[in-house]
């Protein structure tokens, strides 16, 4: 019989553009060779713009989903996008605290790409006390690290350098901190990965001319099947996000908001999609 390939587990939202949540990590998981469990934390209503509503599931539902599958399976990896309530933080912490061997990878998703709030303060201090504390490696942007690190409501805070936001998130117990440069005003994307010693690596990438509906989510999910991969964190780190580069650069604009990473580029010549992106832009004159 053959091997089955790895395994990786991930808690997100549905979302039906298929643009982010568990549609993005699912993609990007068979992509990179691994097989994707599914574990659906929301429902929500969402398009390539933004997102609408969500309406969390029971959170009961979630961790029996999660407990089904870790009994039937070995699981190499765990990966946390959208989580939708206080109550399924809760039930996904106590879930991945019984499995301490296997790694978690935890894109902390607190807006959509349009700044719809996915995650009040409620929910975000759960996430503090609850799931850092067992984070082998969290992926923030520069605006969820300052969120995620900011102490007392400060709204001076909000500016943080954002190496004593990672000083303070590894303070929480987070492993690892990759902090991602997309939102700042800079040439090139500049992504840090911090660690207990302070930096461990920064890469710069060239920055592309297009906003992009669940980079975060194609992002974390590779880190996650890096490790699954057998890769360690500073070779994972650099794995996914040559990955989602990729994707990116190869991404296409199905609807009328931002572009969808082509999580399968690879499936593609670079002038098949060269030829599409130029088809596309013919198609759509103006945007």
């Amino acid at each position: 019989m053959l091997q089955p390939p790895p395994i990786v587990l991930s808690f997100a939202a549905n979302d039906p553009s298929g643009g982010a949540g568990i549609q993005a990590d699912m993609l990007t998981i068979a992509s990179m060779g691994c097989h994707p469990l599914s574990i659906v934390t929301a429902i929500t209503i969402q398009d390539t713009a933004g997102v609408d509503d969500v309406m969390p599931l029971d959170p009961e539902w979630v961790a029996d989903q999660a407990r089904a599958v870790l009994e039937d399976m070995p699981v190499h990896v765990f990966k946390i996008g959208l989580l939708g309530s206080v109550e399924i933080i809760a039930a996904i912490a106590e879930v991945i605290s019984d499995y301490p061997h296997i790694p978690l990878v935890m894109d902390p998703v607190l807006t959509s790409g349009r700044g719809d709030e996915l995650a009040n303060e409620e929910m975000i201090d759960a996430m503090r006390e609850l799931l850092l504390p067992q984070v082998t490696i969290l992926t923030p942007n520069s605006l969820e690290a300052r969120h995620l690190a900011q102490q007392e409501n400060d709204p001076n805070e909000s500016k943080l350098d954002l190496s004593l936001c990672a000083q303070r998130l590894l303070h929480m117990g987070c492993e690892y901190v990759l902090i991602t440069g997309t939102h700042e005003n800079t040439v090139h994307v500049t992504n840090t990965l911090f660690g207990s010693t302070g930096v461990v690596r920064t890469d710069d990438w060239e920055r592309l001319e297009n906003t992009y509906h669940g980079s975060g989510c194609t992002l974390a999910s590779a880190i996650a099947a890096s490790l699954a991969n057998g890769l360690s964190i500073s070779e994972s780190v650099i794995e996914a996000q040559d990955y989602t580069w990729h994707a990116l650069q190869a991404g296409f604009r199905p609807g009328m908001g931002q572009y969808i990473p082509n999580r399968l580029f690879w499936a593609k010549s670079e002038e098949e999609i060269e030829n599409e992106n130029e088809e596309a832009v013919i198609e759509k004159p103006g945007n």
